[in-house]
């Protein structure tokens, strides 16, 4: 595949498992110990003054049961927990095999729990603030390879007529700038009118950026141009790219969720691995492929932070390990 596609800069506790209605606080089963003082207190603080659902205060409560049953193995209670037993218990937990985000989830309720006995009067210091939190592996994005995008451009191609030509633009313009799925399909008109080798694309918080556009998108976009007026009824007028008669005027997100679905069937694609979302991760992935550089890929995604551009980094490990074991003196081994 050709890389002209490519803008030419390539260069707090979750909620608890549903499992029937909450249990109401102070009827315990039998055979359960009872309830740490603090933790009730803490529990109907949550309820009461911060409107915390039930579920919610379920979840609490189970997390800081948990905490206060190994104190009482430590001859130990809230009111008199150290630092060290906080990181005794932590430690349990990875000792037991439990996932870091289920990790981070109690200790988010222990320094909760903590910080309102301090409040209240109840300890003259947190034990809490001292404890690290568990460091969590950000999830790699899924990302389609180049000869999967160029399956689903030429599905598109295939459609029918106007349809064809919108689909088109649509995959042209998403892949040739890695817009966000709100900023494409609700694109102005305004923006495209005079055959742009650049978009300002508003973003975020009103933020603009400018991506360059390649000479394919700019082709789609004006083929598209030819064939907009036809889905327009007469008379009508509308200052989005992607008009339609949705109540926000333009292709809403959810029908082009639906569309890309479609095509990834069309085009042999397992329609579970293909989204907006992925198509955006696809344009960053492919950029860094062929050679462009990190800070150029975060102004034009438009992320306010490039270490949230650094996770799309992983597609180079191949990339960098073939080159080092090709160019590296010591990588060669004698015959």
């Amino acid at each position: 595949m050709t890389t002209s596609r490519l803008p030419a800069a390539a260069a707090g506790p979750v909620a608890g498992r549903p499992g029937g209605p909450a249990r109401r606080r102070g009827r315990r089963p039998k055979d359960e110990p009872r309830r740490a003082p603090e933790v009730e207190l803490f529990l109907e603080m949550l309820a009461a003054e911060r409107g915390a659902a039930a579920n919610t205060v379920e979840a609490y409560g189970r997390d800081l049961d948990a905490l206060c049953a190994f104190l009482a193995r430590r001859k130990e209670g809230p009111l008199d927990a150290t630092p060290d037993a906080l990181r005794a218990y932590i430690a349990s937990l990875r000792h037991l095999g439990m996932a870091a985000r289920t990790s981070a989830r109690r200790l988010s309720a222990i320094r909760q729990f903590f910080r309102f006995l301090l409040a209240e009067g109840q300890r003259a210091d947190d034990p809490s603030a001292v404890l690290d939190s568990p460091r969590l592996d950000r999830p790699l994005p899924k990302v389609l390879s180049q000869d999967d995008v160029m399956a689903l451009i030429a599905a598109a191609a295939k459609r029918d007529a106007a349809e064809g030509l919108r689909l088109s633009a649509l995959m042209e313009l998403l892949y040739a700038t890695g817009m966000r799925v709100s900023e494409l399909v609700s694109l102005p008109l305004a923006a495209v009118e005079r055959d742009p080798e650049a978009l300002i694309v508003r973003g975020k918080g009103g933020k603009e950026r400018l991506v360059p556009l390649g000479e394919p998108a700019r082709d789609a976009i004006l083929a598209w141009l030819g064939a907009r007026a036809a889905g327009l009824r007469p008379g009508q007028t509308s200052p989005y790219l992607f008009p339609s008669r949705s109540r926000e005027g333009h292709l809403t997100r959810q029908r082009f969720a639906q569309l890309l679905k479609e095509l990834a069937i069309a085009a042999d694609l397992d329609p579970q691995r293909v989204s907006p979302h992925v198509l955006r991760h696809a344009f960053a992935s492919h950029l860094l492929a062929h050679g462009a550089d990190l800070r150029s890929v975060q102004l034009m995604l438009g992320h306010a932070d490039i270490a949230t551009t650094q996770i799309y980094t992983h597609v180079l490990d191949e990339k960098l390990r073939a080159l080092v074991e090709d160019k590296h003196p010591l990588a060669k081994k004698d015959g």
